[in-house]
């Protein structure tokens, strides 16, 4: 059976961070492939604040053209907003029942990850992939030695898609801490900028 790593986000937009942790959870998890799975609204964040979804399917699958392992999945443009996934991930596994999908998160997600709906049915099904991230609050214990959420030495992201933002709309050049191609579409579309 096929390991896929799903890595959530709402890549707004996706970096080189985002594309260094996916070469090193493809790779030290012994995955086949990775897919992106661009979420259109995350109920944590503000909608206001997002690139219009289509538009950031389109930055990420330029981001990947090189990367013959890495997908773009767009499960959670069909599915209602705000989405939780929970959803995401019993749709998955009806679409791709000869799969076995593992989640790809950032160490902050866990602090509040009792507060996502049906946490406890998606640690029954999935292992979790933890990835280092600045964090003020302590995760809870239960989540630092629970046997399905896994912590392998992941690299420590310097980058952050906020920051990305912010150095856009200050008219930086951002094209070191991205995807050339990425960053080209960007540009020639004046998105994120003053």
């Amino acid at each position: 059976m096929e390991k896929i790593g799903l890595f959530f986000g709402t890549f707004n937009p996706i970096h080189n961070g985002h594309i260094e942790l996916a070469s090193f959870f493809h790779k030290k998890a012994e995955l086949d492939f990775i897919w992106f799975v661009i979420t259109p609204h995350n109920p944590w964040k503000k909608a206001t604040d997002l690139l219009d979804e289509t538009e950031r399917f389109k930055i990420v699958s330029r981001a990947l053209v090189s990367y013959a392992k890495f997908k773009v999945n767009t499960i959670e443009f069909k599915l209602p907003k705000p989405n939780y996934t929970h959803t995401t991930l019993t749709k998955l596994k009806k679409q791709y029942p000869y799969k076995v999908f593992k989640l790809i998160l950032g160490a902050d997600n866990l602090i509040s990850f009792d507060k996502w709906k049906n946490y406890d049915k998606i640690l029954d099904g999935f292992e979790l992939l933890i990835y280092p991230r600045k964090i003020d609050k302590s995760i809870p214990k239960k989540f630092l030695e629970h046997s399905k959420i896994l912590w392998p030495k992941a690299p420590n992201l310097t980058i952050s898609s906020s920051e990305i933002r912010k150095k856009i709309h200050e008219g930086a050049d951002v094209s070191t801490q991205m995807p050339i191609k990425s960053w080209e579409y960007i540009k020639e579309n004046n998105f994120y900028s003053a």
